[in-house]
């Protein structure tokens, strides 16, 4: 849900809109089918770029996650913020790296996104990109200055992730560029 949307502390709960919330699943749903056209269209209609579902998942998050780079510009083109954290403080580039979208990837550091934009527990970009055996995404990744060295708050580094993943590809990858 929209954080616009959540009442605070002190405002009595209103129900929202049956219509409202529908018309809300509807832009969602835009996002993850990838409908840069229409998502364009609501947008300049008035609908908040960075509208957030009850996940805390922006369209620009759903559009990542399910692969549609074109959606990806369209949103951030009209604002939409490329490292905006859902409720699990993960951003729109890990969720591509995760998924294996190298062009979601690219687009989204095209338009400032960051590279190590890491989630609460410290986890990078690059290190799931390399627990998941995505070469192209962790070479792109290392040439926009994803730092292989970092740790997450476990002090785990890309490398170390790749190998405990048993990534056939990856470990070699992170190797050289540590070097």
């Amino acid at each position: 849900m929209n954080d616009d949307l959540k009442p605070s502390a002190t405002e009595p709960r209103k129900e929202l809109d049956p219509d409202l919330v529908e018309l809300a699943r509807e832009v969602f749903d835009l996002a993850r089918r990838g409908d840069a056209s229409m998502l364009a269209a609501v947008i300049d209609k008035g609908v908040p770029p960075n509208l957030r579902n009850e996940k805390g998942d922006s369209l620009l998050m759903l559009a990542s996650y399910h692969g549609h780079a074109d959606a990806v510009r369209t949103l951030i083109e009209r604002g939409a913020d490329p490292d905006l954290r859902n409720d699990n403080g993960q951003t729109p580039i890990a969720g591509a790296a995760f998924k294996g979208f190298e062009t979601v990837v690219e687009t989204l550091l095209a338009h400032g996104a960051n590279v190590e934009g890491a989630s609460p527990d410290g986890r990078t970009a690059l290190m799931i990109a390399a627990m998941f055996n995505r070469t192209a995404i962790v070479d792109l990744l290392l040439a926009h200055g994803a730092n292989p060295a970092a740790r997450d708050a476990s002090g785990v580094t890309p490398l170390d992730a790749a190998n405990r993943m048993g990534a056939p590809d990856t470990p070699a990858q992170l190797t050289k560029a540590q070097s």
